[in-house]
């Protein structure tokens, strides 16, 4: 009898506390609190408390790596002689890739990873983020296949396009990943890092093209191609243990299923969990009004049409301005300035360095500075670095083409400290939570089209046997980023430490631009009082 009483005594004192907890998810003042909290811990105390969420997002940041290499080694072959040689044709004493390829072998890749990005923003939203991360490993398995085992034009060309599809879904889904579970006072410097993996992605490229790129056979740039598979295994087994995004749980209304997703990120002391699902929640149905279909189009209206074009934005600027030169072309234009093949390596690889060191620096400056100073006032850096560049370049000498190659490196640590991180912040942070896939899908498809534009444009530019501008090319996406500036003086708003509820209701009242910073929000408020009656009690 005495077991019997247990067992009853053990039942109702564990339906209470399942009653208990289902209640804090449907509390208002139980999400007002954990926002105030979140303020509260600095970023080591963040990872101390969960390790497992910060984790999960350096998964996402390996899938923003896999885009990256594939990029890169789109545009790092053509370097390679042996590859112009049994891909190109003879001109002048030298094997050339025609234009008509090197536009495709770099457009194709881009082209794909814009429809690969808006294919991941409909298929994660329906199946859901985990689902969808391993259905696109296998397809990029195939893609990266295709492109080892190439011996024609055509068949490199489909391994590329096929891959770039692959990879351009794992880029919006990484992206979205790591906005989605990352600590608040971890999201700057974790959305930050996703920078860093299109640095890492393109100096492992170039380290194994300085051991293999000189070689005169067809492993001089298969090697580059094989080593993708590495990449992809690591994805490949994470996946399976990955845990599926919380929002996009308690958007279908999977509560349960949540609270489990929470605790596996490392929500799981007391009732951290169900604090932190009712956050999720409460900002969820704070912007339902704006975001009811959650489709495409709801971007698109009037309600959401700011968030959009200022999320978006400044990974279209990253495009217009420049990057795709420095990162696709140096290379070749050290090669064409008279330098040897291998030392046109050991170059690119000093720039990469230089690139990753200033993607640390940036971990360092983007909440203590800001989004929006360190945006505006690098690409007013980067603007004057293009111009002076291209002026270098018209001068001819052997000296001032030096000094352009010089800056190109000085570029690309500039790039990285600034705009290079800030626009991924800035993508995850302004999106609006119900669409903030899709946002992040429109904003990559737009910038890898804008790239593939110029994937085209570049050779005609750029080759010796078209326009042979060579660096002068600069004063093209210098002109374009003084408009840049412009915009970003007007338009641009300050996210750093702003929590996902703060940000929706700046926007729903309309905020200006210049008092995002200091405005003093509702949520705030709400947070802190219901912080000082928890203490009260």
């Amino acid at each position: 009898m005495d077991t019997e009483k247990l067992a009853s005594v053990t039942a109702e004192r564990r339906a209470s506390n399942a009653e208990r907890r289902a209640s804090i998810v449907h509390d208002p003042d139980a999400g007002h609190l954990m926002n105030q909290e979140d303020h509260e811990k600095s970023k080591w105390q963040a990872i101390k408390s969960q390790p497992w969420a910060f984790a999960w997002c350096l998964f996402g940041v390996w899938l923003s790596l896999l885009v990256s290499f594939e990029n890169q080694a789109a545009g790092i072959v053509i370097g390679i002689p042996q590859f112009r040689k049994d891909f190109g044709s003879f001109y002048e004493g030298n094997y050339v890739l025609p234009a008509k390829w090197q536009s495709a072998f770099s457009g194709a890749p881009v082209a794909a990873t814009a429809i690969g990005a808006l294919t991941a923003g409909q298929i994660a939203d329906s199946i859901g983020r985990k689902k969808t991360v391993m259905a696109f490993l296998v397809v990029s398995w195939i893609g990266v296949t295709m492109e080892f085992i190439s011996t024609t034009n055509e068949l490199f060309f489909g391994g590329k396009f096929v891959n770039g599809f692959a990879v351009g879904t794992l880029a919006a889904l990484g992206t979205t990943y790591v906005g989605e579970i990352a600590p608040l006072a971890l999201r700057g410097l974790l959305t930050a890092v996703i920078a860093l993996a299109y640095t890492v992605g393109p100096l492992c490229a170039a380290l194994i093209l300085n051991d293999t790129g000189t070689m005169e056979n067809r492993w001089a740039y298969r090697a580059v191609f094989v080593s993708q598979y590495g990449f992809a295994a690591v994805a490949s087994i994470a996946v399976f243990f990955m845990p599926e995004s919380p929002w996009w749980l308690a958007n279908k209304g999977k509560d349960e299923q949540a609270l489990r997703s929470l605790r596996g990120l490392g929500y799981n002391k007391g009732d951290e969990d169900v604090k932190r699902l009712a956050l999720i929640k409460l900002t969820l149905e704070q912007i339902k009004s704006e975001t009811e279909n959650a489709t495409y189009l709801e971007c698109f209206r009037r309600s959401n049409l700011r968030r959009t074009i200022i999320s978006i934005a400044p990974l279209e600027i990253q495009a217009l301005g420049g990057v795709i030169w420095v990162a696709g072309y140096s290379t070749y234009y050290i090669q064409l300035a008279g330098y040897s093949t291998a030392m046109s390596f050991k170059l690119f690889i000093a720039l990469q360095v230089v690139s990753m060191f200033g993607n640390v620096c940036s971990w360092f400056l983007v909440d203590k500075v800001g989004r929006r100073n360190l945006t505006l006032w690098g690409v007013t850096i980067l603007t004057v670095l293009l111009m002076v560049a291209g002026g270098l370049a018209s001068a001819g000498s052997p000296g001032a083409i030096k000094a352009a190659i010089g800056l190109i490196t000085v570029y690309g640590f500039f790039y990285n400290i600034t705009i290079g991180a800030t626009a991924y912040n800035l993508l995850v942070e302004v999106s609006t939570s119900r669409l903030r896939i899709k946002t992040i899908a429109i904003g990559l498809a737009l910038q890898n089209l804008t790239y593939m534009m110029w994937s085209f444009v570049l050779p005609y530019l750029f080759n010796p046997d078209k326009a042979n501008l060579g660096a002068k090319v600069t004063f093209i996406f210098g002109g374009i980023s003084v408009l840049c500036i412009i915009y970003l003086w007007f338009y641009q708003v300050e996210t750093a430490n702003r929590s996902y509820a703060e940000l929706d209701e700046m926007f729903a009242k309309r905020i200006p631009a210049r008092k995002f910073k200091t405005y003093i929000t509702d949520e705030q408020r709400m947070g802190q009082e219901v912080k000082r009656k928890s203490i009260g009690a």
